[in-house]
This record gives structure tokens, sequence and C-alpha cells, in this order.
């Protein structure tokens, strides 16, 4: 090649790669405007009262007389049936559940001297929407330790729980809350950046919460009749210049 033509040969090349370099940085500014945006959350929360109550009543008779130990499983199940229906509450409210009867000298890991050979439990399940109904019977449910029924639970206290199940409805109303929210801090941080808000880009409805209204330590939402449903929507909005 002779000197003239590498020399052209290397204006050509220097040239393009300038040109490429600046279209190249253009693409990149054109992409970072493009994409220009700004997350923001809106919240929407509702206080809400509970609309059923599941109550299981647990009680447990010992012997060593299988018959006795039935006819005192009976009689407990008597008892707190009877104390449901002096609340107001019917049959179609009431579950009585089969028995459950463990034999100890049946068991082949025992060992040592068995006090009481035969343990029965037996539950009844209280399902109603009448809340503040059930509210009341718990409350005076040591009239049950009276009758020389004892409740007991292998899983901690026996003590109803209080759901909320008409989320569903709610749903839209604070969905369209939520979302006027975090439009509303979008729109102020525009106005912070000299920016003007543009389109939704993306945006994530999250979970609906329910808790305890009150946040008192230990508190269980099942445990609470007035509860808090919340829900959080995060939203990528577009700004624009």
């Amino acid at each position: 090649m002779n000197p003239v033509a590498a020399i052209v040969s290397a204006v050509i090349l220097a040239l393009g790669l300038a040109l490429g370099g600046w279209f190249g940085g253009q693409g990149l500014v054109q992409s970072r405007l493009g994409d220009r945006s700004v997350s923001v959350k809106g919240l929407s929360e509702r206080e809400v009262k509970a609309d059923l109550a599941l109550w299981g009543l647990r009680f447990v008779a010992t012997g060593n007389d299988l018959r006795e130990t039935q006819a005192e499983i009976r009689r407990n199940a008597d008892s707190v049936t009877r104390f449901l229906k002096s609340h107001g509450f019917d049959e179609g409210d009431i579950e009585r559940q089969a028995p459950q009867v463990t034999d100890r000298l049946a068991q082949s890991w025992g060992s040592g001297q068995i006090e009481s050979r035969f343990i029965i439990a037996q539950q009844i399940v209280l399902r109603s929407t009448d809340v503040d109904r059930v509210v009341t019977a718990n409350s005076e449910s040591s009239v049950l330790v009276d009758a020389g029924v004892v409740l007991s639970n292998e899983y901690g206290p026996v003590r109803p729980s209080y759901l909320f199940t008409g989320i569903a409805a709610l749903k839209p109303e604070m969905l369209e809350e939520a979302t006027k929210r975090a439009r509303e801090a979008a729109e102020t941080f525009a106005a912070d950046s000299g920016s003007r808000l543009g389109g939704i880009r993306r945006a994530w409805q999250g979970q609906f919460d329910i808790q305890p209204r009150d946040a008192t330590p230990g508190a269980q939402e099942a445990e609470q009749v007035m509860k808090t449903v919340r829900v959080v929507s995060t939203i990528d909005f577009l700004l624009v210049d």
C-alpha cells in the first residue's frame, strides 16, 4: 500500500470510530432519558370487624373403666351443648365431633405404672356469624368449670378464632385508593425534580394483609374481633421533561 492510500485509510478508520462513538453515546443518553422513572408506594387501610367466629371446645375424660369414662365424656358433651344453646346458638351452629379413645395399655412404647388406662378426648365446634354472641359466651365459659367440664387444648388456650371473610368486596376500592396515593407521591417527586409525571411503567398490586387492630404485645390477629386490612401497591411512573 502506498503512503497516500495508507493515510487515507487511517483517516477513514478514525472518522468511523469517532462517528460510531458519537452515535453510541447518543443511544445511551436516549436510553437513560427514556428510562427515567420514579418508584413509589401507595398505602390503603381499613378497620374491619370479624364476621365469622370458630370456637373449638375440647374436653378430656380419663379412667380405668371404659364405660365410666365414656359416660363422663358424654356428660361433658351434653353440658357444653346446653351451655352453647343457653347463649342462643342452635343445632346448626354446633358440631359434635367423634371422640378419640386412647388405650394406654395398648401402646407399645408405654412403660412404668399407668394411673389411667383410658383417655377419651372430644371436641365440639361452634361456627357462627354472630360474633358478639360468641364473645359473650366466651367471657362466661367459666360456668362450664362449675359443671365439671375442664376445657383443654394441646396447642394452647381454648379461645374462639375471629375471622374476616369480606376482603374480596374491599379489594377494588382499596386498590384504587392505594394507586391514587402512589400517584400523589409521584407527582410531588416529579414537581420537586422539575419533571412531569408520565404513564405507569410497571405496577405491583401487593398482598392484602389482615392484622390485629390493637398491636398489644403477643396479640394474635385471630383472637381480636377488630382488625386492620392493609395493602401496599408499588408503582413505577415515567418522568417527562
